[in-house]
């Protein structure tokens, strides 16, 4: 995997027109040069394979081209650039699955299977954590998956913004967690290291200063406190969506709107 820092985010296509003309099946097909067989569907797809398989830096128009057995000019004539096949292949991955069904039960249910289908995603494709994705370019992967969304939350009540927000919200707290996953595989790999024997390593020096009284809050959790048994991605989410329980129920009596 690569790295997984801020410093390393790749942007989205420059040519917006363009990429959304690819991504809603609008643009003008080749009608010559490309190699028989070679279509987008095929070069989105190999691209995600290689992302997933090697990270996003392996990913290039002629790495493209030598594992699809291609030229290069070939894929230009389907797709002007990285930046846009990045658009391409972020709606790949945001698509909802064939058997994904609506959401069927209460808004909490829809929040709860949004975050856990969020983590799995970051999890299979670990790459979108390097792809800057503050303004991206709306393809039917992503209109589809935030209408399914909506679909389940639109129960809470809540005016249009804070809908976006409670997503907004989910999604922020779903990528750290994302990150954090992909940090610590990513120190195991480098470094040869497990969590366990990374903490072993510090525990003859941790022990010396927890005796010395500095830190007695410290000093006084239990041996468990930061067992790797405790489900901190669970223990978030739970309270993430106590707290809007709370919201919810509020709007419900009658608390109105924030002005």
């Amino acid at each position: 995997m690569t790295s997984t820092n801020g410093g390393d985010t790749q942007r989205t296509g420059s040519d917006i027109a363009r990429s959304l003309e690819l991504l809603w099946d609008e643009g003008e097909r080749p009608t010559r040069g490309p190699k028989p067989g070679l279509t987008l569907d095929r070069i989105v797809t190999e691209a995600v394979r290689l992302a997933d398989a090697e990270g996003l830096t392996a990913v290039s128009m002629r790495r493209l081209s030598t594992e699809l057995g291609t030229g290069t000019m070939s894929l230009y004539r389907y797709v002007p650039g990285k930046s846009e096949l990045l658009d391409l292949m972020l709606d790949r991955v945001f698509m909802p699955g064939p058997d994904a069904e609506p959401p069927t039960g209460g808004w909490r249910d829809a929040v709860e299977a949004y975050a856990r289908e969020t983590l799995v995603l970051y999890r299979a494709h670990p790459w979108l954590l390097q792809v800057n994705q503050a303004r991206p370019v709306l393809g039917p992967g992503s209109v589809g998956g935030l209408e399914r969304t909506l679909s389940g939350i639109k129960s809470m009540g809540l005016t249009d913004p804070e809908l976006i927000g409670v997503i907004v919200m989910v999604e922020g707290y779903v990528t750290g967690v994302a990150r954090t996953q992909a940090h610590e595989t990513e120190a195991v790999k480098k470094t040869g290291l497990t969590d366990e024997a990374f903490w072993e390593a510090q525990t003859p020096a941790l022990g010396r200063i927890m005796t010395s009284g500095r830190y007695p809050h410290l000093a006084g959790l239990s041996e468990d406190a930061f067992g790797s048994h405790f489900d901190h991605f669970e223990f978030g989410l739970q309270r993430l969506l106590d707290g809007l329980d709370v919201l919810v129920a509020r709007r419900e009596a009658g608390g109105g709107a924030p002005a």
